[in-house]
């Protein structure tokens, strides 16, 4: 096994607005990571087994990395990757108040796009797409 670290030609983003509490900075990741995963199969790599071969599912393949910006951060960055076509998952203000899927859809159902209240976005694709998706956002600290 080389000691070289991977360098992948893809890369998995999430982005929070910069203005939410500890907690919902990780429910938000959370739920966006889920959309990327359940849809696009070459982000997940195998599963986990233990020396003791107790079996733990798979996970991605490669880091998700994090950032933050200022709600017109997260406005920019949607439109961009709307027009680039990338695989993206949002998380709008109004899931805050929502305690289900069902409800959850129905709530950005309910808002036009360029309505939407973001905060946060996932994204995936080859890593310089996916970088002018994120410009002016900051990695989260």
């Amino acid at each position: 096994m080389s000691d070289t670290p991977t360098r992948f030609d893809t890369k998995i983003a999430v982005l929070l607005r910069e203005d939410l509490e500890t907690w919902q900075r990780l429910n938000v990741t959370a739920f966006l990571v889920s959309g990327l995963g359940s849809t696009i199969p070459e982000v997940i790599g195998e599963p986990y087994e233990d020396a003791d071969d107790v079996r733990y599912l798979p996970m991605f393949r490669q880091p998700v990395l994090v950032f933050e910006g200022a709600k017109e951060t997260l406005t920019a960055a949607h439109a961009r990757v709307l027009s680039r076509s990338l695989p993206r998952a949002v998380f709008t203000s109004d899931l805050f108040a929502t305690g289900n899927d069902r409800d959850n859809r129905a709530a950005v159902r309910a808002v036009g796009t360029g309505e939407l209240d973001l905060v946060g976005l996932a994204v995936y694709g080859p890593r310089n797409a996916v970088d002018k998706v994120l410009k002016g956002a900051r990695m989260h600290p």
